[in-house]
């Protein structure tokens, strides 16, 4: 044999002619070094480590087994330097379980299973005395003071040796754990405690949010009832009002239907007349009755505000005929222009008329006076 460095700095002995019955023949010196540096760590923390240990079935083969106080097998530590996907680690790493031996996965490199079973990742000595280091697979939880939901928390990945390392593990210090995404890797039951306190704040939390979002969705299910039931009692009122006002209107133009006569009016124009009188004296306005005194037209009463009296303020449509000694204060008022030619030919005095055509919608005020 001879000694020699490989590519990745190892130094090792090496056949000149590979011999048939080498079991070490067909691995290279990198992965025989990570195997020799896993039995040694496992032989440092007190057990006992075997190199190349396979099940009486064959079904697997560890490179490094681990055995309990009662010399039983129960962890593989597997130097996986050549490719593998993820699906092979997980199917290897059920047929250990299947003999209840759990397993460790250790690479010097980014591996795609490395996130789907426990394993770590390392790295070899640097220099002469440094020890080898594990740069992934190990995390701890962080939770920042005062632990509540609000104050921040994480999974941080740690450094040790690898020394270290495996004796958490076979002692049992450090279980493997499947972290929120979905991650495996070691920790501590310490750990994986306060991770689940987080967790369970969060999901109390999470219920007090939902417990009052449907609260909140209850209450505005009420509001929306109430104002719907609101809106309806409104529009039955608005029905109701409507409904006593057409009636008022109703028995209104049946009291007038002697004067709608009398004037010549429609009655149904007599609405809009009103409106036009009110709006145009910016008062409150009433109907009073056919007064004979006034040739037979309707009394207005109006009054400025809520505590003064009606006063009588305008006649609408008298006979013409009567205006022979009308009080100059007293407006006439006519829904046309067709009846100034007729007050002017009875006048003996001015007079004040307001025209208030209903169908126009036009108001004028006019001072009519005697023919010469």
């Amino acid at each position: 044999m001879f000694a020699r460095v490989s590519p990745h700095r190892a130094r090792h002995f090496y056949h000149q002619v590979r011999p048939l019955d080498c079991e070490l023949a067909n691995e290279s010196p990198e992965h025989h070094l990570l195997k020799l540096e896993l039995a040694t760590a496992a032989r440092a923390a007190g057990f006992r480590a075997e190199l190349e240990v396979a099940n009486g079935a064959r079904t697997w083969r560890a490179d490094v087994l681990v055995f309990d106080g009662q010399d039983r097998p129960f962890m593989a530590l597997e130097a996986q330097l050549s490719p593998m996907t993820p699906q092979d680690a997980q199917e290897r790493t059920d047929r250990y379980a299947g003999d209840g031996v759990a397993v460790c996965w250790v690479s010097v490199e980014k591996r795609p299973w490395e996130r789907c079973v426990p394993s770590l990742r390392v790295a070899p000595p640097r220099s002469r005395g440094d020890a080898w280091t594990v740069r992934y697979g190990m995390a701890r939880y962080t939770w920042a003071a005062p632990r509540t939901v609000k104050a921040k928390s994480a999974w941080t990945h740690i450094s040790c040796s690898l020394d270290e390392a495996i004796r958490w593990i076979l002692q049992g210090r450090v279980h493997s754990h499947i972290g929120p995404d979905g991650t495996v890797w070691w920790t501590a039951p310490s750990y994986i405690q306060l991770a689940v306190v987080r967790a369970r704040l969060e999901a109390d939390a999470e219920a007090v949010m939902q417990e009052a979002a449907v609260e909140r969705r209850r209450q505005a299910a009420e509001w929306r009832a109430a104002a719907a039931e609101q809106r309806r009692r409104a529009a039955e009122d608005r029905e109701l009002a409507a409904e006593e006002q057409a009636q008022e209107q109703r028995a209104e133009q049946k009291r007038l239907e002697g004067f709608f006569e009398h004037a010549g009016m429609q009655a149904a124009l007599w609405p809009a007349f009103m409106h036009l009188v009110r709006s145009a004296s910016g008062k409150t306005v009433t109907c009073g009755n056919q007064s004979p005194a006034h040739g037979g037209g309707l009394l207005l009463y109006s009054r400025q505000h809520e505590a003064s009296a009606f006063q009588l303020a305008g006649v609408v449509c008298p006979d013409p005929s009567a205006l022979a000694q009308w009080p100059a204060n007293l407006t006439i008022l006519v829904p046309g222009r067709a009846w100034l030619p007729r007050i002017e030919a009875a006048a003996r005095s001015p007079l004040k008329v307001a025209v208030l055509d209903p169908v126009t919608k036009r108001c004028a005020y006019e001072r009519v006076g005697p023919r010469p």
